[in-house]
């Protein structure tokens, strides 16, 4: 199995990359950030999915199994490029993923998504929440065995292997180890859905089997 995880870097990303193992390919922009993805077992691959083609893209998924869209502007960046990231880049991973022929699609997308932000919020967590309804958006139209995830709050306490997983949920946090978990076990179980992701009472494999 070659699980290809785009933002390779980030906190579930690499919570993830532990699960997997070998079969994990972290895509990656800053060459710095190689030696914390082989530390996890996987490979990282430099690729800066702000600047690459998807020809380019395609050529680094062709052969894997599924591809995970775990990237983000992250904490600090402004509203563009919550747009070149966290809408921009999953296109391009989607885009890739047709033309490499990789059916299996994993979104790492956001509780609010969906839904115009609210009067008054502010300026660039607009902007993010766009930019993943916007990504969310673009996948649900392509040919892809797609899987859109909108975890709630994300927090650093150790996972509990218990979560809520239902298209919709309501307001409430969950562990990131807990979200690499889900997304895990989601790989193979391939369909066509939006699920929001909070801490609840059900074990992951059972919350996956009835989605």
């Amino acid at each position: 199995m070659r699980i290809i995880i785009a933002g390779g870097h980030g906190q579930i990303a690499l919570r993830l990359a532990r699960l997997l193992g070998s079969a994990a390919v972290g895509l990656v922009r800053n060459p710095a950030h190689v030696p914390d993805v082989e530390a996890t077992g996987a490979r990282a691959v430099v690729c800066d999915l702000e600047k690459a083609s998807p020809d380019e893209v395609a050529g680094i998924v062709r052969g894997a199994d599924a591809i995970v869209f775990a990237a983000g502007a992250g904490p600090g960046s402004g509203a563009a490029r919550k747009d070149t990231v966290d809408r921009g880049a999953s296109v391009l991973m989607a885009d890739a993923a047709e033309r490499a022929g990789v059916r299996t699609f994993v979104q790492i997308s956001s509780m609010g998504a969906g839904r115009p932000p609210a009067a008054g919020t502010d300026e660039v967590w607009a902007a993010y929440i766009t930019a993943k309804t916007e990504a969310e958006d673009d996948l649900r139209r392509r040919d892809l065995d797609w899987t859109i995830v909108r975890p709630g709050r994300l927090t650093d306490e150790p996972g509990t292997g218990r979560v809520r997983l239902e298209p919709e949920v309501p307001p409430g946090s969950v562990p990131r180890d807990d979200v690499a978990a889900v997304v895990a076990a989601l790989l193979t179980a391939p369909g066509r859905r939006t699920l929001e992701l909070v801490s609840g009472d059900t074990p992951i494999p059972e919350a996956v089997a009835s989605r």
